[in-house]
C-alpha cells in the first residue's frame, strides 16, 4: 500500500497530525520549555497572554505554556501504560476464553461484564479511592477498566479464527496451543485491537484528566491538564484563560486519537473503506 494512500482519508490525516503535534510537544518538553513549569514567581501571577508568557501565567506566577507542555507528557504516559495494561491482560484472558470455552469462558466473560458495567471514570475513582491518589494508581485504575474491553474484543474476533483450516492444520501437525495463538490467532486479530487501542488511549487521557481534576490523579507540583482545570475554576470570572488552554489541550488530544482510530478502522477494514480517489 502506498504511503500516500492513508492520507487520502480525512479522519486519519487530521487525527495523525493532531496526535503528531501532541507527541512532538511532549518530546520537546523533555529538553525545552520556555520556563520551569514548577517555578513560582508571585510578582508575575495572573498575567494574560503576552510576549514573554504566550499563554499567560497562573495564580502562582507559573508559565501556563510550560505546564501545558509537561501536562502532555503526563497524559501520554498515563494513556500508554493504561492501554498496555488493558491490552496485555485483555488479550491473554480473551484468548483463553476463546480457546478453552465452557466454564473458563463463562467465568472470564461474567467477570468482564461486571467490570464493564461501571463507567471508566467511576471505576477509576473507586480504585484510586482504595489505593490512594497518584499518577501510578490512576494508571492502574484506568488499565483495569480497559481489560474487559480488550478481553471481549479478543474473544469475539478469535472464535471464528479457531475454526479456520490453517488452525486445524497447525493442530494436526502437533503445534502447541500457545504457538497457535502466537502465530495464527494474534496476527489475524491485530487490526481491530490496534483500532480499539487508539480509542481507549483517548478515553484514558480523558479519565486521567477527570481524576486529576478531582484530586485523585497526578499530584502537585507536577503538571496535569486536569489539575490545571481544577486550579483554574476559582478564577474563571477574572482569568478564564487559565481553564481555556488546558481544556483545549484535552479536547484536541481526545479528538486526535478518536479521529486516528476512525481512520485506522477505515484503512484496515475493507468493508468500511472510504478512500478518496480509490
Amino acid at each position: 500500500m502506498s504511503l500516500r494512500r492513508p492520507f487520502r482519508n480525512i479522519n486519519f490525516t487530521i487525527g495523525f497530525l493532531i496526535t503528531l503535534i501532541i507527541l512532538l510537544t511532549a518530546l520537546l518538553s523533555f529538553v525545552f520549555t520556555p520556563f520551569d513549569p514548577n517555578r513560582m514567581n508571585l510578582s508575575e501571577r495572573f498575567q494574560a497572554p503576552n510576549q514573554s508568557h504566550w499563554l499567560g501565567t497562573d495564580q502562582y506566577g507559573r508559565d501556563i505554556l510550560s505546564r501545558v507542555m509537561k501536562g502532555a507528557v503526563n497524559s501520554i504516559i498515563v494513556g500508554l501504560v493504561a492501554v498496555s495494561i488493558g491490552m496485555g491482560f485483555g488479550i491473554l484472558l480473551g484468548s483463553l476464553a476463546a480457546f478453552y470455552k465452557k466454564w473458563i469462558d463463562e467465568t472470564i466473560m461474567r467477570i468482564s461484564d461486571v467490570l464493564y458495567g461501571f463507567p471508566a471514570v467511576l471505576s477509576a475513582i473507586l480504585i484510586t479511592s482504595i489505593l490512594g491518589p497518584g499518577a501510578i494508581n490512576s494508571m492502574i485504575a484506568i488499565g483495569i477498566f480497559n481489560i474487559p474491553i480488550f478481553a471481549r474484543l479478543t474473544r469475539v474476533t478469535s472464535l471464528s479464527i479457531w475454526e479456520r483450516d490453517y488452525v486445524t492444520s497447525a493442530r494436526a501437525i502437533g503445534r502447541s496451543d500457545a504457538g497457535i495463538i502466537w502465530k495464527h490467532i494474534l496476527p489475524n486479530i491485530l487490526s481491530p485491537l490496534i483500532v480499539q487501542g487508539t480509542v481507549q488511549f483517548a478515553i484514558a487521557i480523558l479519565a486521567e484528566a477527570g481524576l486529576s481534576y478531582l484530586g485523585l490523579g497526578t499530584q502537585p507540583p507536577h503538571a496535569s491538564w486536569g489539575r490545571m482545570l481544577n486550579e483554574a475554576q476559582t478564577f474563571m470570572g477574572t482569568s478564564s484563560y487559565l481553564a481555556i488552554f488546558p481544556g483545549c489541550a484535552i479536547a484536541l488530544a481526545v479528538l486526535g486519537f478518536n479521529l486516528l482510530g476512525d481512520g485506522l478502522r477505515d484503512m484496515l477494514d475493507p468493508k468500511l473503506s472510504r478512500w478518496v480517489g480509490r
